[in-house]
């Protein structure tokens, strides 16, 4: 055989070499992430290549989830990128919650598309106390239960108390869905100002302790800093959240984040791969944005170390059919 000559052999960068101890299952330090984070050009495809061999060693499995907007509108939040805050002029349909039978014709339809995660969301600051819409939440939870044992229902319903939090666990609720968004010390400038991170963080935490899995990620392109990026990685470590979703923003028109310049896609990978470093055992989910921001590029995410999929639609904006979204991720 022929000897390979040194100057052929194509050598990684010192700091991927040293990120492979993820492989060993050595957690990846912060220090050593954020020198990854400066990686640039070449070294890119190199990092997503091991974030694709630790998802394919500890996280191989696919996620797929679909979600319904159960109450539309009219929030009085001022979340600086969504068009449901009745601060913005997006035009968006607004309703109040729907009726249980149209819940379970969401959940039929996700059902019948092999699909079994399904979310029921709406807007709002949340729900502290045992109101009738609460209770209408929860007895939709409950006919989908008793229609659809296998199907997995989830809710994202804002901030909770100890109380409703306790309901939900009663519920058997399988996931919680409540984004951090960005790093926590950034909350008040790049999302709201009507409401503290903090109050998010203590609902995760009843949840936690109400036994029910949290689903806790963030947005990309809000003007944060692959620093900032690497703070809320390891804010999620800390808290333990068991489902990572991560959204690029969709600039709606009327919103205040309307003019925010999107991301490069290799800084998106980037980002990606280090949720995958840092998480190495975690669903990593694609969220909002791949259709429309991504585009040709959404499976270079799933191969920079996301193992799941958000489909068949988002809030306020259209998402891609699941029967597409079925042959992607068996291609």
């Amino acid at each position: 055989m022929p000897i390979l000559e040194t100057k052929n052999i194509i050598h990684l960068h010192p700091d991927i070499l040293e990120a492979h101890g993820v492989l060993d299952a050595r957690p990846l330090s912060k220090s050593l992430a954020i020198r990854l984070s400066q990686l640039q050009g070449g070294d890119i495809p190199d990092l997503v290549a091991l974030a694709n061999k630790v998802k394919n060693k500890f996280a191989s499995q696919t996620h797929a989830c679909t979600i319904m907007n159960a109450k539309s509108g009219a929030c009085v939040e001022d979340c600086k990128f969504c068009a449901q805050s009745g601060r913005h002029t997006s035009e968006i349909e607004t309703y109040a919650l729907v009726k249980q039978e149209q819940i379970l014709a969401a959940a039929e339809k996700t059902y019948s598309h092999g699909i079994r995660s399904f979310g029921i969301v709406t807007s709002g600051t949340g729900y502290t106390v045992l109101d009738d819409e609460f209770i209408k939440i929860l007895s939709a939870i409950q006919a989908i239960h008793a229609k659809y044992p296998d199907l997995q229902v989830c809710a994202s319903l804002g901030e909770l108390s100890e109380e409703t939090a306790r309901a939900l666990a009663q519920a058997k609720i399988a996931h919680y869905n409540i984004n951090l968004q960005v790093n926590p010390a950034r909350y008040a400038e790049l999302v709201a100002t009507t409401h503290a991170v903090a109050c998010r963080i203590r609902t995760i935490r009843l949840l936690q302790n109400n036994g029910i899995k949290t689903c806790v990620g963030g947005i990309l392109g809000l003007g944060e800093s692959m620093l900032d990026r690497i703070e809320l990685a390891y804010a999620l470590k800390e808290l333990d959240v068991d489902v990572i979703p991560l959204n690029v923003l969709i600039p709606l028109s009327g919103t205040a984040a309307e003019h925010q310049p999107p991301i490069p896609v290799a800084e998106i990978a980037k980002t990606f791969a280090l949720y995958r470093l840092i998480h190495p055992l975690k669903i990593i989910k694609l969220a909002a944005g791949r259709e429309t921001k991504l585009k040709d590029f959404q499976g270079l995410l799933m191969l920079s170390g996301a193992n799941g999929l958000l489909t068949g639609g988002y809030l306020t904006t259209r998402g891609r059919k699941t029967e597409q979204d079925q042959v992607f991720m068996e291609e």
